[in-house]
């Protein structure tokens, strides 16, 4: 679920999600210009209280420019990550037991404060953050998010971040720690699943000219890789397809799927694809940043 100042409220669309739902898990965007991290604490314990579900966290260190500098938010980017840093941290140690916790940091402080109701150990949430710059890897690092991000092109993709964390606030957080965002619309023929994609993402021009606008407006690095690419590849059938991106339809990519009989496309949700789990990869993230931890009475 989105979050920015013209969506619905990502929080309300959860619950929906999880009432109407058995096994799905929703992936909430968390800005933190929009509510105080004892606030996004409690809605996770709430909704772990009242359905037993379990949510994953996307933690936003920024957003559209001029949405944040209408909340009087005019924070630089990689300032925003160190933020998002205190930010996930106070709210996974609320979410981690019964005791009081204290924080002293730049941007948050808090004395003694507690959560209630209890959440679960089970459902400790699993957070991910995004990994497409050095300032969003040293925040994922510092937190032990997933740092999540966008492959490169087929043939372009290089290793894997060294020093990526496991995902501290997940019981069953992947050993690896690394995500990538994807979209797939899977057919028996490449014809019918290109078919499907050009009739769910047709080209658009006023879609065009508000991604050329927001453009303009965001310093978020995966929003320049993205176009950067784009510009690149050209029209037609290339495994690496961008137009619902390039016409302000999604936020994602296409690329060639494992088979030759099918093709990926995009589809109007962020996706995250990782490594397989382990029950036992709570280990302490690797910091870059001097950022306080939380300390418990």
């Amino acid at each position: 679920m989105y979050a920015d100042n013209g969506l619905v409220d990502p929080w309300l669309l959860s619950q929906l999600i999880v009432q109407h739902t058995e096994r799905l898990s929703p992936l909430v965007a968390i800005q933190p210009s929009y509510m105080h991290p004892y606030t996004a604490a409690k809605m996770v314990a709430t909704l772990g209280h009242l359905y037993g579900r379990r949510l994953y966290l996307n933690m936003i260190a920024g957003g559209f420019r001029n949405d944040l500098l209408a909340l009087n938010d005019p924070t630089p980017h990689d300032e925003r990550y160190d933020r998002v840093v205190e930010y996930t941290l106070i709210m996974n140690a609320l979410l981690s037991g019964p005791s009081p916790v204290s924080f002293e940091g730049k941007y948050y402080r808090i004395t003694n404060l507690r959560m209630t109701p209890l959440l679960p150990p089970e459902l400790a949430p699993g957070v991910m953050m995004s990994g497409s710059s050095e300032a969003g890897l040293n925040a994922a690092r510092a937190t032990g998010a997933i740092p999540v991000r966008y492959p490169e092109p087929p043939g372009a993709e290089g290793a894997p971040t060294d020093g990526a964390a496991p995902n501290r606030a997940s019981p069953d957080g992947p050993s690896a720690g690394t995500g990538i965002r994807v979209g797939v619309i899977a057919r028996e023929s490449a014809d019918d699943a290109w078919r499907i994609a050009h009739e769910r993402f047709p080209e658009d021009r006023k879609g065009q000219l508000t991604h050329h606008l927001a453009m303009k407006t965001s310093d978020s690095k995966w929003h320049e890789q993205l176009t950067r690419l784009g510009a690149q590849q050209g029209d037609g059938r290339h495994p690496y397809w961008l137009t619902p991106f390039e016409n302000y339809r999604t936020f994602c990519r296409t690329w060639w799927a494992a088979t030759p009989t099918w093709r990926a496309s995009c589809h109007g949700t962020y996706g995250s694809a990782s490594t397989p789990s382990s029950s036992t990869s709570r280990r302490r993230a690797r910091s870059s940043t001097t950022s306080p931890r939380p300390s418990r009475w």
